[in-house]
This record gives structure tokens, sequence and C-alpha cells, in this order.
């Protein structure tokens, strides 16, 4: 296949408006381990079980009337520890669901961040 018919290869960013844009980056960085600075942060795939097999991630478009999550967007962000993850948020204070999923697809759990994104966290399958 030609580089001009692969046209998007992955993700080169995700980008969130925030009413208090200091803050929000604040809240990312305490609870979620995003410490992205005043110009972002870069995330390199691998997977952490086996470092030369390449991670991936998802795109999808769901329906309009879809219920899996509220408002335009959600993000999906991996994790190694889910439950243990999920534990600390609550701890500090932060709006978690009280659902989890498993599925062979891996573990998913869901926070809120104060400006009401809801963001879905990931802990993939072992292999």
């Amino acid at each position: 296949m030609s580089t001009l018919n692969k046209r998007v290869v992955g993700i080169g960013g995700v980008f969130l408006r925030a009413k208090d844009h200091v803050a929000l980056r604040e809240w990312y960085r305490v609870h979620l381990g995003i410490d992205s600075g005043d110009w972002g942060t870069t995330f390199q795939w691998s997977e952490p079980q086996a470092s030369s097999e390449p991670g991936y991630t998802v795109w999808t478009i769901f329906k309009a009337d879809s219920t899996y999550f509220p408002g335009p967007v959600m993000l999906n962000y991996r994790v190694l520890d889910l439950h243990a993850l999920l534990a600390a948020l609550r701890a500090e204070g932060c709006h978690v669901d009280p659902k989890v999923d498993e599925s062979e697809y891996g573990k998913f759990g869901w926070v809120t961040d104060p400006e009401g994104n809801r963001i879905e966290l990931w802990e993939p399958p072992k292999a």
C-alpha cells in the first residue's frame, strides 16, 4: 500500500477546552499522572508486558443516540491497574462511577473531571 493510500496512521493528539485550563491541567496531573505543562505531553506506545509489541489506540464513531457516554466526546486512557487507580481516585475525592466492566476486551472504569468530561479508564487484557 502506498503512503498516499494510508492517510491516517494513528491518533496524533487529544485536545480539550476548559473554563479554567490551569486548574484542569493540575487535576489531570494530580489524579491521572498526566503532567502536560504549557505545551502538552506525549505518550509512546508499547505493551507494558512485552516492550517489543506495539500498543494501539482505538478510534470509533458512535451513533448520535448512543448512551455509552454523555456529550460529543469521551477520552479513553490506558492504565496498568484499573482497580487500584479507581480506589485511589475515590480516596482523592474524585467523581468515580461505581460501575466497572470486565470482559475479554479488558477492564473499563470511569471518572469525571471537574469540568464534567467523562473519562474512560481501560486496563487492556493480559496476554
